[in-house]
Protein backbone atom coordinates (compact mmCIF):
# COMPACT_ATOMS: atom_id res chain seq x y z
CA UNK A 1 0.00 0.00 0.00
CA UNK A 2 1.53 3.33 -1.07
CA UNK A 3 2.02 6.01 1.57
CA UNK A 4 1.61 9.68 0.70
CA UNK A 5 4.87 11.11 1.99
CA UNK A 6 3.71 14.65 1.19
CA UNK A 7 0.54 14.89 3.32
CA UNK A 8 0.94 16.22 6.85
CA UNK A 9 -1.82 15.51 9.35
CA UNK A 10 -2.25 16.92 12.82
CA UNK A 11 -2.34 14.55 15.81
CA UNK A 12 -6.09 15.13 16.15
CA UNK A 13 -6.62 14.29 12.48
CA UNK A 14 -4.49 11.16 12.93
CA UNK A 15 -6.72 10.11 15.80
CA UNK A 16 -9.73 10.38 13.51
CA UNK A 17 -7.91 8.37 10.84
CA UNK A 18 -7.17 5.60 13.36
CA UNK A 19 -10.81 5.58 14.48
CA UNK A 20 -12.05 5.49 10.89
CA UNK A 21 -9.77 2.55 10.12
CA UNK A 22 -11.14 0.53 13.04
CA UNK A 23 -14.72 1.52 12.14
CA UNK A 24 -14.13 0.27 8.59
CA UNK A 25 -13.24 -3.19 9.88
CA UNK A 26 -9.46 -2.93 10.24
CA UNK A 27 -8.24 -4.79 13.32
CA UNK A 28 -6.97 -2.14 15.75
CA UNK A 29 -4.76 -4.61 17.58
CA UNK A 30 -3.32 -5.69 14.24
CA UNK A 31 -2.34 -2.07 13.60
CA UNK A 32 -0.57 -2.00 16.96
CA UNK A 33 1.23 -5.25 16.20
CA UNK A 34 2.45 -3.83 12.89
CA UNK A 35 3.56 -0.57 14.52
CA UNK A 36 5.53 -2.36 17.22
CA UNK A 37 7.14 -4.59 14.62
CA UNK A 38 8.37 -1.58 12.67
CA UNK A 39 9.85 -0.10 15.85
CA UNK A 40 11.65 -3.33 16.71
CA UNK A 41 12.95 -3.63 13.15
CA UNK A 42 14.32 -0.08 13.30
CA UNK A 43 16.19 -0.82 16.53
CA UNK A 44 17.67 -4.05 15.17
CA UNK A 45 18.65 -2.48 11.84
CA UNK A 46 20.40 0.56 13.29
CA UNK A 47 21.84 -0.88 16.50
CA UNK A 48 23.13 -4.39 15.67
CA UNK A 49 25.49 -4.28 18.66
CA UNK A 50 22.81 -3.32 21.17
CA UNK A 51 23.39 -4.72 24.67
CA UNK A 52 20.03 -3.79 26.19
CA UNK A 53 16.82 -2.31 24.84
CA UNK A 54 15.19 -0.05 27.38
CA UNK A 55 11.54 0.27 26.35
CA UNK A 56 9.67 3.12 28.05
CA UNK A 57 5.92 2.61 27.84
CA UNK A 58 3.21 5.17 28.52
CA UNK A 59 -0.42 4.44 29.41
CA UNK A 60 -1.92 4.86 25.92
CA UNK A 61 -1.64 3.26 22.53
CA UNK A 62 1.86 4.67 22.07
CA UNK A 63 2.82 2.60 25.08
CA UNK A 64 1.02 -0.34 23.48
CA UNK A 65 3.33 -0.07 20.48
CA UNK A 66 6.20 -0.16 22.98
CA UNK A 67 4.91 -3.35 24.66
CA UNK A 68 4.79 -5.05 21.25
CA UNK A 69 8.28 -3.83 20.37
CA UNK A 70 9.62 -5.05 23.73
CA UNK A 71 8.19 -8.52 23.18
CA UNK A 72 9.57 -8.78 19.63
CA UNK A 73 13.01 -7.49 20.62
CA UNK A 74 13.15 -10.03 23.42
CA UNK A 75 12.12 -12.81 21.05
CA UNK A 76 14.96 -11.66 18.77
CA UNK A 77 17.47 -12.32 21.54
CA UNK A 78 17.93 -8.74 22.75
CA UNK A 79 17.93 -8.27 26.54
CA UNK A 80 15.01 -5.95 27.27
CA UNK A 81 14.15 -3.77 30.23
CA UNK A 82 10.51 -2.66 30.08
CA UNK A 83 9.64 0.38 32.18
CA UNK A 84 6.53 2.50 32.44
CA UNK A 85 3.02 2.66 33.77
CA UNK A 86 0.28 0.05 33.30
CA UNK A 87 -2.16 0.78 30.48
CA UNK A 88 -5.84 1.35 30.98
CA UNK A 89 -7.79 -1.88 31.19
CA UNK A 90 -9.69 -3.30 28.26
CA UNK A 91 -7.94 -1.66 25.33
CA UNK A 92 -5.40 -2.79 22.76
CA UNK A 93 -2.54 -1.46 24.88
CA UNK A 94 -3.66 -3.63 27.79
CA UNK A 95 -3.72 -6.66 25.52
CA UNK A 96 -0.21 -5.86 24.26
CA UNK A 97 0.99 -5.50 27.85
CA UNK A 98 -0.55 -8.84 28.83
CA UNK A 99 1.08 -10.64 25.90
CA UNK A 100 4.54 -9.38 26.88
CA UNK A 101 5.91 -11.58 29.65
CA UNK A 102 8.65 -9.14 30.66
CA UNK A 103 8.17 -7.38 34.00
CA UNK A 104 6.97 -3.77 33.80
CA UNK A 105 9.28 -1.81 36.06
CA UNK A 106 8.97 1.72 37.39
CA UNK A 107 10.46 4.46 35.24
CA UNK A 108 13.13 5.28 37.81
CA UNK A 109 14.20 1.63 38.01
CA UNK A 110 16.52 1.91 35.00
CA UNK A 111 20.11 3.03 35.34
CA UNK A 112 22.00 3.71 32.09
CA UNK A 113 24.75 1.39 30.96
CA UNK A 114 26.98 1.38 27.91
CA UNK A 115 25.26 -0.30 24.98
CA UNK A 116 21.73 0.67 26.03
CA UNK A 117 19.23 1.91 23.45
CA UNK A 118 16.06 3.60 24.65
CA UNK A 119 12.75 3.02 22.91
CA UNK A 120 10.63 6.05 23.76
CA UNK A 121 7.00 4.87 23.66
CA UNK A 122 5.76 7.16 26.42
CA UNK A 123 3.47 9.66 24.76
CA UNK A 124 4.35 10.35 21.13
CA UNK A 125 1.75 12.68 19.59
CA UNK A 126 -0.66 12.05 22.43
CA UNK A 127 0.74 14.74 24.74
CA UNK A 128 0.50 18.47 24.03
CA UNK A 129 1.45 19.78 27.47
CA UNK A 130 4.62 19.70 29.57
CA UNK A 131 5.55 16.29 30.97
CA UNK A 132 5.62 15.86 34.73
CA UNK A 133 8.75 15.94 36.89
CA UNK A 134 9.28 12.17 36.76
CA UNK A 135 9.41 12.22 32.95
CA UNK A 136 11.58 15.33 32.98
CA UNK A 137 14.08 13.59 35.26
CA UNK A 138 14.05 10.54 32.98
CA UNK A 139 14.73 12.69 29.90
CA UNK A 140 17.64 14.32 31.73
CA UNK A 141 19.01 10.89 32.67
CA UNK A 142 18.90 9.71 29.07
CA UNK A 143 20.53 12.89 27.80
CA UNK A 144 23.27 12.91 30.42
CA UNK A 145 24.13 9.29 29.65
CA UNK A 146 24.16 10.03 25.90
CA UNK A 147 21.94 6.99 25.38
CA UNK A 148 20.54 6.78 21.82
CA UNK A 149 16.76 7.08 21.56
CA UNK A 150 14.33 5.57 19.07
CA UNK A 151 11.00 7.38 19.46
CA UNK A 152 7.61 5.96 18.57
CA UNK A 153 5.56 8.42 16.51
CA UNK A 154 7.18 11.54 18.01
CA UNK A 155 9.80 12.18 20.69
CA UNK A 156 7.88 12.47 23.94
CA UNK A 157 7.61 16.13 24.89
CA UNK A 158 7.36 17.37 21.29
CA UNK A 159 4.13 18.86 19.93
CA UNK A 160 3.08 17.07 16.79
CA UNK A 161 1.06 20.14 15.79
CA UNK A 162 3.63 22.92 16.19
CA UNK A 163 6.99 21.16 16.14
CA UNK A 164 7.92 22.91 19.38
CA UNK A 165 8.76 21.17 22.67
CA UNK A 166 6.03 21.55 25.26
CA UNK A 167 8.65 21.22 28.00
CA UNK A 168 11.46 18.66 28.50
CA UNK A 169 11.75 16.59 25.34
CA UNK A 170 13.72 13.60 24.10
CA UNK A 171 16.30 14.09 21.38
CA UNK A 172 15.75 11.06 19.16
CA UNK A 173 18.29 9.49 16.84
CA UNK A 174 15.41 7.83 14.98
CA UNK A 175 11.66 8.39 14.97
CA UNK A 176 9.28 5.75 13.67
CA UNK A 177 5.84 7.01 12.69
CA UNK A 178 2.90 5.51 10.87
CA UNK A 179 0.54 6.24 7.98
CA UNK A 180 1.34 9.97 7.66
CA UNK A 181 3.80 12.55 8.87
CA UNK A 182 2.70 15.22 11.33
CA UNK A 183 3.62 18.92 11.08
CA UNK A 184 5.88 18.46 14.10
CA UNK A 185 8.04 16.06 12.09
CA UNK A 186 9.02 18.76 9.58
CA UNK A 187 8.71 22.08 11.44
CA UNK A 188 11.72 23.19 13.41
CA UNK A 189 12.96 22.40 15.98
CA UNK A 190 10.86 19.24 15.77
CA UNK A 191 12.59 18.00 12.63
CA UNK A 192 15.96 18.13 14.38
CA UNK A 193 14.60 16.50 17.55
CA UNK A 194 13.16 13.60 15.54
CA UNK A 195 16.51 12.56 14.07
CA UNK A 196 16.15 10.23 11.09
CA UNK A 197 12.49 9.78 10.14
CA UNK A 198 10.92 6.43 9.25
CA UNK A 199 7.37 6.60 7.86
CA UNK A 200 5.86 3.12 7.93
CA UNK A 201 2.76 1.47 6.47
CA UNK A 202 0.86 -0.44 9.16
CA UNK A 203 -2.20 -1.30 7.08
CA UNK A 204 -4.46 1.74 7.30
CA UNK A 205 -6.21 2.05 3.93
CA UNK A 206 -4.86 4.94 1.88
CA UNK A 207 -8.38 6.23 1.22
CA UNK A 208 -8.73 6.97 4.94
CA UNK A 209 -5.48 8.92 5.28
CA UNK A 210 -7.03 12.32 4.67
CA UNK A 211 -7.43 15.55 6.56
CA UNK A 212 -10.05 18.30 6.46
CA UNK A 213 -7.20 20.79 7.05
CA UNK A 214 -4.35 19.47 4.92
CA UNK A 215 -0.83 20.79 5.01
CA UNK A 216 1.69 19.41 2.56
CA UNK A 217 5.37 18.92 2.33
CA UNK A 218 6.42 21.01 -0.63
CA UNK A 219 6.58 18.78 -3.70
CA UNK A 220 6.16 19.12 -7.42
CA UNK A 221 2.57 17.87 -7.53
CA UNK A 222 1.58 21.16 -5.87
CA UNK A 223 2.87 23.27 -8.76
CA UNK A 224 3.89 21.11 -11.73
CA UNK A 225 0.70 21.64 -13.75
CA UNK A 226 1.05 25.40 -13.41
CA UNK A 227 4.71 25.70 -14.39
CA UNK A 228 5.23 27.95 -17.40
CA UNK A 229 6.58 26.08 -20.39
CA UNK A 230 8.61 27.18 -23.36
CA UNK A 231 7.88 26.42 -26.97
CA UNK A 232 9.07 27.36 -30.44
CA UNK A 233 6.05 29.67 -30.91
CA UNK A 234 7.06 31.96 -28.06
CA UNK A 235 8.97 35.22 -28.12
CA UNK A 236 10.65 37.05 -25.29
CA UNK A 237 7.67 39.21 -24.34
CA UNK A 238 5.32 36.22 -24.24
CA UNK A 239 7.58 34.77 -21.55
CA UNK A 240 7.12 37.79 -19.32
CA UNK A 241 9.02 40.96 -18.50
CA UNK A 242 10.21 41.10 -14.88
CA UNK A 243 11.21 44.39 -13.31
CA UNK A 244 13.44 44.47 -10.23
CA UNK A 245 13.54 47.84 -8.50
CA UNK A 246 17.09 48.63 -7.46
CA UNK A 247 18.40 50.64 -4.56
CA UNK A 248 21.14 53.28 -4.44
CA UNK A 249 24.70 52.96 -5.64
CA UNK A 250 26.03 51.29 -2.50
CA UNK A 251 23.45 48.50 -2.37
CA UNK A 252 22.71 47.56 -5.97
CA UNK A 253 24.11 44.03 -5.72
CA UNK A 254 21.01 42.61 -4.07
CA UNK A 255 18.81 43.72 -6.96
CA UNK A 256 21.28 42.27 -9.48
CA UNK A 257 21.06 38.90 -7.73
CA UNK A 258 17.27 38.98 -7.88
CA UNK A 259 17.31 40.04 -11.53
CA UNK A 260 19.68 37.27 -12.58
CA UNK A 261 17.62 34.68 -10.71
CA UNK A 262 14.44 35.90 -12.41
CA UNK A 263 16.10 35.57 -15.80
CA UNK A 264 17.33 32.07 -14.96
CA UNK A 265 13.82 31.12 -13.79
CA UNK A 266 12.57 31.68 -17.33
CA UNK A 267 11.41 35.30 -17.62
CA UNK A 268 11.86 36.43 -21.22
CA UNK A 269 13.19 39.84 -20.23
CA UNK A 270 14.41 41.31 -16.97
CA UNK A 271 14.99 45.00 -16.30
CA UNK A 272 16.49 46.82 -13.36
CA UNK A 273 14.70 50.02 -12.42
CA UNK A 274 17.76 51.89 -11.25
CA UNK A 275 18.11 55.30 -9.51
CA UNK A 276 19.84 57.76 -11.87
CA UNK A 277 22.93 57.95 -9.69
CA UNK A 278 23.50 54.20 -9.86
CA UNK A 279 22.92 53.57 -13.57
CA UNK A 280 26.57 53.60 -14.59
CA UNK A 281 27.64 51.34 -11.72
CA UNK A 282 24.92 48.82 -12.56
CA UNK A 283 25.81 48.96 -16.25
CA UNK A 284 29.32 47.77 -15.42
CA UNK A 285 27.86 44.54 -14.08
CA UNK A 286 24.99 43.84 -16.49
CA UNK A 287 24.77 42.17 -19.87
CA UNK A 288 21.54 40.23 -20.45
CA UNK A 289 19.67 42.33 -17.89
CA UNK A 290 18.39 45.68 -19.14
CA UNK A 291 18.18 48.98 -17.24
CA UNK A 292 15.70 51.78 -16.86
CA UNK A 293 16.55 54.95 -14.97
CA UNK A 294 13.75 55.40 -12.42
CA UNK A 295 14.26 58.07 -9.80
CA UNK A 296 10.79 58.99 -8.58
CA UNK A 297 7.14 58.02 -8.60
CA UNK A 298 6.30 60.12 -11.63
CA UNK A 299 8.90 58.38 -13.78
CA UNK A 300 7.80 54.97 -12.54
CA UNK A 301 4.14 55.79 -13.16
CA UNK A 302 4.90 56.74 -16.76
CA UNK A 303 6.80 53.48 -17.34
CA UNK A 304 4.00 51.39 -15.86
CA UNK A 305 1.83 52.41 -18.79
CA UNK A 306 3.76 49.76 -20.74
CA UNK A 307 1.51 46.75 -20.26
CA UNK A 308 4.29 44.38 -21.32
CA UNK A 309 5.80 44.75 -17.83
CA UNK A 310 4.36 41.68 -16.17
CA UNK A 311 5.85 41.33 -12.68
CA UNK A 312 7.88 43.22 -10.10
CA UNK A 313 10.31 42.61 -7.26
CA UNK A 314 10.66 45.42 -4.73
CA UNK A 315 12.91 45.47 -1.70
CA UNK A 316 16.33 43.82 -2.14
CA UNK A 317 18.85 46.51 -1.21
CA UNK A 318 16.26 49.24 -1.84
CA UNK A 319 17.09 51.34 1.20
CA UNK A 320 14.58 54.22 1.16
CA UNK A 321 11.52 52.97 3.08
CA UNK A 322 9.26 55.92 2.30
CA UNK A 323 10.09 55.65 -1.38
CA UNK A 324 9.46 51.90 -1.20
CA UNK A 325 5.95 52.52 0.13
CA UNK A 326 5.23 54.99 -2.65
CA UNK A 327 6.57 52.68 -5.34
CA UNK A 328 4.60 49.76 -3.89
CA UNK A 329 1.39 51.78 -4.12
CA UNK A 330 1.99 52.41 -7.81
CA UNK A 331 2.80 48.76 -8.47
CA UNK A 332 -0.37 47.71 -6.67
CA UNK A 333 -2.47 50.06 -8.80
CA UNK A 334 -0.94 48.54 -11.94
CA UNK A 335 -2.81 45.31 -11.25
CA UNK A 336 0.27 43.16 -11.85
CA UNK A 337 1.99 40.69 -9.48
CA UNK A 338 4.51 41.99 -6.97
CA UNK A 339 7.10 40.29 -4.75
CA UNK A 340 7.99 42.25 -1.61
CA UNK A 341 11.23 41.29 0.09
CA UNK A 342 13.76 42.84 2.48
CA UNK A 343 13.34 46.63 2.60
CA UNK A 344 10.03 46.31 0.79
CA UNK A 345 8.76 44.44 3.85
CA UNK A 346 10.44 46.63 6.43
CA UNK A 347 8.76 49.64 4.81
CA UNK A 348 5.41 48.30 6.02
CA UNK A 349 6.37 47.41 9.59
CA UNK A 350 3.50 48.80 11.67
CA UNK A 351 1.53 49.42 8.46
CA UNK A 352 0.33 45.93 7.58
CA UNK A 353 -3.28 47.06 7.21
CA UNK A 354 -2.17 49.64 4.63
CA UNK A 355 -0.35 46.96 2.67
CA UNK A 356 -3.32 44.62 2.71
CA UNK A 357 -5.63 47.35 1.39
CA UNK A 358 -3.33 47.94 -1.57
CA UNK A 359 -3.70 44.35 -2.79
CA UNK A 360 -7.35 43.43 -2.40
CA UNK A 361 -9.09 41.37 -5.05
CA UNK A 362 -7.09 38.75 -6.94
CA UNK A 363 -4.06 37.34 -5.14
CA UNK A 364 -1.05 39.01 -6.79
CA UNK A 365 1.16 39.92 -3.83
CA UNK A 366 3.89 37.64 -2.51
CA UNK A 367 5.89 38.47 0.61
CA UNK A 368 9.06 36.64 1.62
CA UNK A 369 9.90 37.42 5.26
CA UNK A 370 12.57 35.73 7.31
CA UNK A 371 11.91 35.37 11.05
CA UNK A 372 13.05 38.88 11.98
CA UNK A 373 11.03 40.51 9.20
CA UNK A 374 7.97 38.45 10.12
CA UNK A 375 8.23 39.65 13.72
CA UNK A 376 8.46 43.27 12.62
CA UNK A 377 5.44 42.91 10.35
CA UNK A 378 3.27 40.67 12.55
CA UNK A 379 4.37 41.09 16.19
CA UNK A 380 1.12 39.70 17.61
CA UNK A 381 1.21 36.56 15.48
CA UNK A 382 4.92 36.05 16.10
CA UNK A 383 4.45 36.36 19.87
CA UNK A 384 1.62 33.82 20.12
CA UNK A 385 3.35 30.62 21.21
CA UNK A 386 0.17 28.59 20.76
CA UNK A 387 0.47 29.02 16.98
CA UNK A 388 2.62 26.87 14.77
CA UNK A 389 4.67 28.41 11.98
CA UNK A 390 1.99 27.16 9.59
CA UNK A 391 -0.72 28.87 11.65
CA UNK A 392 1.22 32.14 11.65
CA UNK A 393 1.90 32.04 7.91
CA UNK A 394 -1.75 31.31 7.12
CA UNK A 395 -2.96 34.15 9.32
CA UNK A 396 -0.47 36.55 7.74
CA UNK A 397 -1.57 35.47 4.26
CA UNK A 398 -5.19 36.22 5.11
CA UNK A 399 -4.33 39.62 6.59
CA UNK A 400 -2.47 40.67 3.44
CA UNK A 401 -4.48 38.76 0.83
CA UNK A 402 -1.09 37.49 -0.25
CA UNK A 403 1.04 34.40 -0.58
CA UNK A 404 3.50 34.31 2.30
CA UNK A 405 6.87 32.58 1.99
CA UNK A 406 7.91 32.45 5.65
CA UNK A 407 11.57 31.60 5.25
CA UNK A 408 13.85 29.42 7.35
CA UNK A 409 15.07 25.82 7.50
CA UNK A 410 11.36 24.95 7.55
CA UNK A 411 10.09 27.47 5.00
CA UNK A 412 6.29 27.66 4.97
CA UNK A 413 4.37 28.72 1.88
CA UNK A 414 0.80 29.81 2.68
CA UNK A 415 -2.03 31.34 0.68
CA UNK A 416 -5.01 33.38 1.86
CA UNK A 417 -7.30 30.47 0.92
CA UNK A 418 -5.67 28.32 3.64
CA UNK A 419 -3.44 26.21 1.43
CA UNK A 420 -0.04 25.63 3.03
CA UNK A 421 3.14 23.69 2.35
CA UNK A 422 6.31 23.15 4.36
CA UNK A 423 9.64 22.91 2.58
CA UNK A 424 11.97 20.74 4.63
CA UNK A 425 14.72 19.56 2.28
CA UNK A 426 16.68 22.70 1.35
CA UNK A 427 20.43 22.48 1.96
CA UNK A 428 21.68 24.24 5.07
CA UNK A 429 24.24 26.30 3.13
CA UNK A 430 21.44 28.40 1.64
CA UNK A 431 21.76 30.41 4.85
CA UNK A 432 24.14 32.95 3.34
CA UNK A 433 24.00 36.64 2.46
CA UNK A 434 22.06 37.26 -0.74
CA UNK A 435 20.25 33.93 -0.77
CA UNK A 436 16.91 35.57 -0.06
CA UNK A 437 17.43 38.02 -2.92
CA UNK A 438 17.82 35.05 -5.25
CA UNK A 439 14.60 33.50 -3.95
CA UNK A 440 12.71 36.76 -4.49
CA UNK A 441 14.00 36.90 -8.06
CA UNK A 442 12.95 33.32 -8.81
CA UNK A 443 9.47 34.05 -7.46
CA UNK A 444 9.25 37.24 -9.49
CA UNK A 445 10.37 35.43 -12.62
CA UNK A 446 7.65 32.80 -12.24
CA UNK A 447 4.95 35.37 -11.47
CA UNK A 448 6.00 37.45 -14.47
CA UNK A 449 5.37 34.40 -16.66
CA UNK A 450 1.80 34.18 -15.40
CA UNK A 451 2.11 31.45 -12.81
CA UNK A 452 -0.54 31.61 -10.03
CA UNK A 453 0.84 32.99 -6.79
CA UNK A 454 0.58 29.97 -4.47
CA UNK A 455 1.99 27.57 -7.03
CA UNK A 456 4.71 30.09 -7.89
CA UNK A 457 5.61 30.29 -4.19
CA UNK A 458 5.94 26.53 -3.88
CA UNK A 459 7.90 26.24 -7.12
CA UNK A 460 10.26 29.11 -6.31
CA UNK A 461 11.18 27.61 -2.95
CA UNK A 462 11.80 24.25 -4.62
CA UNK A 463 13.90 25.77 -7.41
CA UNK A 464 15.86 27.78 -4.82
CA UNK A 465 16.74 24.60 -2.93
CA UNK A 466 17.58 22.79 -6.15
CA UNK A 467 19.94 25.62 -7.14
CA UNK A 468 21.59 25.42 -3.72
CA UNK A 469 22.25 21.71 -4.13
CA UNK A 470 23.66 22.33 -7.58
CA UNK A 471 25.90 25.16 -6.37
CA UNK A 472 27.18 23.07 -3.46
CA UNK A 473 28.40 23.78 0.05
CA UNK A 474 30.45 26.93 0.37
CA UNK A 475 28.59 28.63 -2.48
CA UNK A 476 28.13 32.37 -2.70
CA UNK A 477 24.88 34.06 -3.66
CA UNK A 478 26.34 34.82 -7.09
CA UNK A 479 26.96 31.12 -7.62
CA UNK A 480 23.46 30.36 -6.34
CA UNK A 481 21.83 32.73 -8.84
CA UNK A 482 23.89 31.24 -11.66
CA UNK A 483 22.74 27.75 -10.61
CA UNK A 484 19.01 28.40 -10.91
CA UNK A 485 17.77 25.95 -13.49
CA UNK A 486 15.67 27.12 -16.39
CA UNK A 487 12.27 25.52 -16.70
CA UNK A 488 11.78 22.62 -19.13
CA UNK A 489 10.63 23.14 -22.68
CA UNK A 490 7.71 21.37 -24.33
Amino acid sequence: MAIDHALLVTPSAMGRIDAAAVASGVDGYGLMQAAGAHVAACVLAHYPDIRRAVVLCGPGNNGGDGHVAARLLSQSGVPVIRCGVPPKKGGDAARADAECDLPLRALDDWHPEAGDVVVDALFGAGLDRPAGPEIAALIDRVRNADTPVVSVDLPSGLSGRTGAPTGPCFQAAHTVTFAALKPGHVLMPGRALCGEMHLCDIGIPARLIVSDDPVWRNHEELYRNQLPTMSAQQHKYSRGHLVVLSGPLISGGAARLAAMAGLRAGAGLVSLATPPGAVMAQAAHLTAIMQRSIGDEETLSDWLEDDRLSGFVLGPGFGDLEKARGFCGLLAKSGRPVVLDADGLTAFAGRVDDLGKLFDGDVRLMVTPHEGEFRRLFPVLAGDESLSKVDRARAAAQLLNAVVIYKGPDTVIAGPDGRAAVNSDAPSWLATAGSGDVLAGIAGGLLAQGMPAFEAGCASVALHGDAGRRAGAGMTAEELAASVKSLPCD
